[in-house]
């Protein structure tokens, strides 16, 4: 049975892009808009952890917090834009778990949301760590990939673009949003960018480069044996 994670926050794209990556890693996602919608959702599907924004309406973060802790030992991490050390001692000092400051990486979040379930739950069962597809091996811990136990040396755009294929063979992703998932965010303008760096991964990969299949008019799949 998945983890549950709860993503409270009014920005809908922020929402979207983590709710993306956590469905990636495996785990079920619920989402509020606002405090008062956390609290209720917290009562209602009991999810295992909460990633709580600090500046929503109708409920800011440290009242949805401080309601939730009164009610539930569910682990919470705040989310904030302000990177101000009274804001973090104050979400810590009403039970937060951690807190992570805007802009983040959306692969940083989901690692120590891990993190977070490892320390409140001790049994994570969740994707394996190494993702294998064919002779590639990719590790997003330790950020390395190997083709036929040799290493390949990827940029960081190469590898998100190669670990969010590999997350889901088969799935077929556009460009929109697998810039997403390399950028944190995704405008049309850059969407040929994603070309350029399948382009330069292809090389990199050779022969393996077939893995990585073309849907014309839509984007990039990575093949399924399956």
């Amino acid at each position: 049975m998945p983890r549950t994670i709860l993503i409270a926050d009014d920005d809908w794209q922020l929402r979207r892009t983590v709710r993306a990556y956590l469905e990636d890693a495996g785990f079920r996602v619920l989402v509020a808009e606002n405090g008062r919608e956390a609290l209720f959702r917290v009562r209602q599907d009991q999810p295992d952890l909460v990633l709580l924004d600090v500046m929503m309406p109708e409920m800011d973060g440290f009242e949805a917090a401080r309601l939730i802790r009164k009610e539930s030992a569910v682990p919470i991490i705040m989310l904030t834009a302000r990177d101000d050390e009274a804001d973090q001692t104050a979400g810590l000092e009403l039970g937060a778990d951690d807190y992570v400051t805007k802009p983040f990486s959306p692969r940083v979040l989901v690692a120590r949301v891990k993190a977070a379930l490892r320390r409140s739950y001790g049994d994570l069962a969740v994707e394996p760590s190494v993702l294998r597809v064919g002779p590639l091996a990719l590790s997003e811990e330790t950020h390395e990939v190997t083709l036929d136990g040799r290493p390949l040396d990827l940029t960081r755009s190469e590898f998100d673009l190669l670990a969010a294929l590999m997350g889901r063979p088969g799935r077929v992703f556009t460009r929109m949003e697998l810039l997403e998932r390399t950028q944190g965010t995704a405008f049309a303008a850059y969407e040929r960018t994603v070309d350029v760096h399948i382009k330069n991964l292809r090389a990199k990969l050779g022969p393996a480069s077939e893995l990585i299949e073309t849907v014309y008019g839509v984007g990039y799949r990575m093949r399924s044996d399956e």
